[in-house]
């Protein structure tokens, strides 16, 4: 399946595996690389010696094209800059922050720059700096969300923008990918589908609570905080803060101090009660655990069998 992104990195499906923060690392990487798309290690929380080793590890794995997850709010972004320069991933997704000055310095080492973008105002500005590819992903996904939907997202910048735009958000089969090349995209970024994949470290229980979960148990947190919400499962936990954010009585340093954690928590620890299972909204399609060449080959075969349906109503 070519489209300009496969392409641009090289590789064989328009699927990239996205980065979850204490999730996403070589070995899960290494796997979706090598069944046809590409992983992303994800730096969230990590220093320079990790991330050296993890990129290293992972070229152990594979010798397929795969990137790292550049979070722009990160204290230590400059260090972890200098190692993504220095090792070379095939590509860079870079967010929470203003990516223009990074990309530059990383095609100059060799590395697509692929920044992901909430609006239609900045993936013009990501456009013009010469972004390599752009990510835009909708509210329905898991983890820290912004305030389009996916949907609304293609709609408002697919016709607007010539570079790769790869569409993410609630996209967990084939039938997701489909949707969104028949809207003009080139690819899509999947977390949540390869949260169940045999490859991925994430504690067992949060694999579980996923299978059990069904769509009405999805949850926003943190909406009254300036920086968009957190989608993730509802819990004992959800429940206690989203009390305390809306009682009008918590201060902003209480409420951070009580999220404080809690992803590292359910997917580390596996405490899905008092932790957040960190997860987008089409629960009901995450059912089983898989390995990743199952979770690839079975989302292209239901997106070419979706695009040959659609053709009945040329």
């Amino acid at each position: 399946m070519k489209t300009t992104f496969t392409e641009l990195l090289n590789i064989q499906y328009p699927i990239i595996q996205g980065a979850m923060a204490w999730v996403s690392e070589h070995k899960l990487v290494a796997a979706v690389a090598n069944a046809g798309a590409t992983g992303v290690i994800a730096l969230g929380g990590r220093d320079a010696e990790w991330t050296r080793q993890e990129i290293r590890d992972t070229r152990e794995l594979t010798d397929k094209p795969f990137g790292v997850n550049l979070m722009l709010m990160a204290p230590n972004k400059d260090e972890l800059l200098e190692v993504i320069l220095e090792e070379k991933p095939a590509f860079v997704t870079l967010g929470a922050g203003n990516p223009v000055p990074f990309i530059k310095p990383l095609q100059d080492a060799g590395i697509k720059a692929i920044p992901v973008v909430p609006s239609l105002k900045l993936a013009k500005r990501i456009a013009d700096a010469g972004a390599d590819a752009m990510i835009i992903e909708g509210q329905e996904a898991g983890g820290h969300i912004g305030t389009q939907t996916t949907m609304a997202l293609m709609e408002n910048i697919l016709p607007e923008i010539n570079i790769p735009i790869i569409v993410a958000g609630s996209i967990v089969d084939g039938r997701g990918l489909a949707a969104a090349l028949l809207m003009g995209a080139q690819g899509v970024q999947m977390g949540s589908r390869f949260l169940l994949a045999e490859e991925c470290q994430v504690h067992p229980n949060m694999k579980q609570a996923i299978i059990n979960a069904t769509d009405t148990d999805s949850v926003v947190t943190g909406l009254t905080s300036g920086h968009g919400g957190v989608r993730g499962l509802k819990s004992d936990f959800t429940t206690r803060y989203i009390a305390a954010e809306f009682s009008g009585t918590a201060t902003k340093e209480e409420l951070t101090n009580m999220s404080k954690g809690t992803n590292k928590l359910a997917a580390v620890d596996g405490d899905v009660v008092n932790g957040v299972v960190q997860v987008g909204q089409g629960l009901n399609r995450l059912t089983k655990v898989e390995s990743a060449q199952e979770i690839v080959t079975s989302v292209i075969s239901e997106a070419q069998e979706a695009i040959k349906n659609v053709q009945r109503f040329l």
